[in-house]
């Protein structure tokens, strides 16, 4: 279904995109030796960073948090630089967020626990809408239809995904989804992968982003932080 442009640009305005940009990138050996995944140099002068930078800006989102962790100083050094041009007085930036043991006395311990503990810096942006992302993963998209079919089915939660066989979808996170598109579950890199309604020779497999309503999310991270 085509949503006017209208539609979509308000639900880009009133989105924060959450880049996780933290990773080691350990099988890219001496290449990430001396820096974060994401920095590592595409093309001559880019980062694979750029490229969900580059997915949030032409899809319109243009409030940008980058999670660092691991080595990080490449990587900030080529976001202040190449992306640092935005205006955060007009509601556009992209914001850095190390890690700082903002709650407790731990840095971040994944992908929950990285968004977890920026809960107050989400909080203060005021988001309807959360896109989180990898930082180091490197495709084109635009945004804007998938946060309007989030909005339009008012889902709790949306993943992107793509069909793969089910011999490639056992190195990825499955889905397992209903005929309505509902997930039912969620296993990471299975050995019997859920086929997909209609279709036993294909199955959905995550590609990593992930559309949280703001109450929802915020739901979700406390209630695995007190079981953990």
């Amino acid at each position: 279904m085509s949503h006017s442009p209208r539609f979509v640009s308000r639900l880009t305005r009133d989105t924060l995109a959450l880049i996780l940009a933290g990773g080691r990138g350990s099988r890219l050996k001496q290449l990430t030796e001396w820096r974060a995944k994401p920095a590592v140099p595409f093309g001559g002068k880019f980062r694979i960073i750029d490229f969900p930078l580059s997915n949030c800006i032409n899809s319109g989102i243009r409030r940008i948090g980058v999670l660092t962790q691991y080595k990080a100083h490449s990587l900030i050094l080529h976001i202040q630089q190449g992306w640092g041009h935005w205006r955060g007085e007009f509601g556009e930036y992209v914001e850095l967020l190390p890690a700082q043991q903002r709650i407790a006395d731990s840095w971040y311990a994944g992908t929950a626990d990285a968004i977890y503990q920026n809960l107050d810096i989400i909080r203060a942006h005021n988001p309807s809408y959360v896109l989180v992302l990898a930082g180091d993963h490197i495709y084109k998209m635009d945004y804007g239809p998938m946060l309007a079919a989030h909005a339009e089915k008012e889902a709790d939660l949306t993943i992107g995904c793509i069909e793969t066989d089910l011999k490639t979808a056992q190195a990825f996170g499955v889905m397992g989804v209903d005929s309505d598109h509902r997930i039912r579950s969620f296993t990471e890199k299975p050995e019997n992968p859920a086929p997909m309604p209609g279709k036993p020779d294909k199955a959905l497999a995550s590609m990593g982003i992930y559309i949280f309503n703001k109450a929802f999310l915020f739901e979700q991270l406390i209630k695995d932080a007190d079981l953990t």
